[in-house]
Order: structure tokens, then sequence, then C-alpha cells
């Protein structure tokens, strides 16, 4: 017979194996989840050294090349070549850019990172007032987001200023907006149409 506060072995034994088990489960969770961040895809910001515009004349074999080159990337020395965009008053260029880290050897293509992510990633071409150029994407990711690698620039009269390239880096949040987002790259062309 036990007394009412007799206290129960059985129970005793049992409550500490308990507490136990408890606060292993709890440790191996938390170690799980720290698992599971680590194995988490890192998406580190990518160095792009150089950007290269390729215009090609829409029914002809002229092409146009504009390149920026910075081969130690933001800061320390000054870019070693930033091309004037030069095109010919109304025409219709189809348009690349490729992107390359140029800091490696061999070189980096970011372009293939660009395409592999793009759904995270969008260029936007935002033209002065005053020059006569307008710029449509032609290419899209799965969403039917524009993507801005492949586009198609279109001129008017001869005008004079720059087209700002603007690569956002937008994670989750791509909405064909270009204040969403970092911005891995923005440069001013200067541009004449003449």
């Amino acid at each position: 017979m036990m007394l009412k506060n007799e206290k129960n072995p059985f129970k005793r034994n049992f409550l500490k194996p308990g507490l136990l088990f408890v606060l292993t489960c709890g440790m191996l969770m938390s170690c799980d989840k720290d698992d599971d961040d680590a194995d988490a895809p890192v998406n580190e910001s990518e160095l792009i050294t150089t950007v290269t515009l390729t215009m090609r004349e829409v029914g002809t074999a002229n092409t146009v090349t504009a390149t920026f080159r910075d081969p130690d990337g933001e800061g320390g020395n000054a870019p070693t070549q930033f091309d004037e965009i030069v095109l010919k008053p109304n025409t219709v260029y189809n348009t690349t850019i490729t992107l390359l880290d140029e800091s490696k050897t061999p070189p980096a293509d970011i372009t293939e990172e660009i395409e592999e992510e793009e759904e995270d990633h969008q260029f936007f071409f935002t033209p002065t007032a005053g020059l006569n150029v307008s710029v449509a994407y032609d290419d899209g990711d799965d969403n039917n987001l524009p993507v801005g690698l492949e586009t198609k620039i279109t001129t008017g009269a001869p005008s004079t200023g720059s087209l700002k390239v603007t690569l956002k880096h937008q994670v989750g949040t791509k909405n064909n907006n270009i204040a969403t987002g970092e911005t891995d790259v923005e440069l001013n062309f200067i541009t004449k149409v003449q």
C-alpha cells in the first residue's frame, strides 16, 4: 500500500529519462535547422567587370558594339574602356548584352549566371530626355517578366544624350520595377543618334 505523500519510485525514474529524451530531441531539431541553413543556396553578388552591348542593325550586317570595362571592379582604378554608343537615325537594332568577370583567369561569363537566375534579374534601359531612343524587351523569364539580355533598340531623329543601363538583382521580388532589389550594374553610356 502506498501512502498519498509517498513518492512513487516508478514516476521518479520515468520522469528523468523522459526529460532527457525531450531535451535531446530539442537539441537535435535545432541541429537539423542549422544543417538546413547550411545547405540553403547562397546567392552571392557577382563581380561584373565588363558589360558589352552588341547592336545588330535589322536588315543589314552592320553591328555596333559598346563596352564598359573596369578590370578591378568598382572603386580602385578608373575603368579602362567606356565606349560611346553611336547609332543611325530611324533604325532598329537587335541588341544583346554580355557580362564578364575579367578579374578571373579565364574570365567568368556572368551572362550565363543571369540566364540561369533570370527570375531574379532584370535590366532596365533609361534614355535621357531628348535622346530619340526607345528600348523594347525581346525576352522573358518563366513568369513572363522581361529580363533584358535581348532587346530591340529603335532610334528616331538625330539627337544626343545618354542611355542608362541598370541591372537589378530582385531575389524573390522581381516585379518589373526598377526601384525593387539591389543594383548590380548601373552605367550611363553616352549615346549619339547621327
